[in-house]
């Protein structure tokens, strides 16, 4: 083959250091599409960037030159810069060390983005850590539970 093609969809969560509920409603909107630009500035096609008060949620396409280490050390370290120039609330500011990333079937992103956009209803329900371990037992993750939640 002549060429090398790739689709690959994923859908990234990681929460604010110990998930101090920074996001709010001030911010959110503006952190998103941020986060997006960042995204497409390293060739990951955001299809949705949205999340909760201490976390976030991104559904992209994958680049094929970016590793996921990488998106994830760029979209963390501009973020949190970018927020801490946005008021006194947000100087103390931090995301957690870690990420969960899982693949996404091309005919289930319409799923991942409503779930996304329905942050706000789903966490009446259901706090980031429920969400999270549903997740994981979904994707049938292996984890350490000493240092899920550091």
């Amino acid at each position: 083959m002549a060429q090398s093609l790739s689709k690959v969809y994923v859908h990234i969560t990681f929460s604010t250091k110990n998930r101090y509920p920074f996001i709010d409603n001030q911010i959110k909107k503006e952190l998103w599409t941020y986060i997006g630009g960042v995204c497409k500035a390293l060739e990951y096609n955001p299809v949705r960037v949205g999340g909760h008060s201490e976390h976030v949620h991104i559904c992209c396409l994958l680049s094929k030159k970016i590793t996921q280490i990488k998106l994830l050390e760029e979209v963390k370290k501009e973020s949190s810069k970018w927020i801490k120039t946005k008021g006194k609330a947000y100087e103390k500011f931090y995301w957690q060390d870690g990420y969960g990333i899982f693949s996404v079937n091309s005919s289930e992103i319409e799923t991942v983005v409503k779930y996304i956009d329905n942050q706000e209803e789903h966490h009446q329900k259901r706090t980031f850590q429920e969400e999270l371990l549903a997740f994981l037992k979904k994707y049938n993750v292996e984890y350490d539970e000493r240092y899920l939640w550091q």
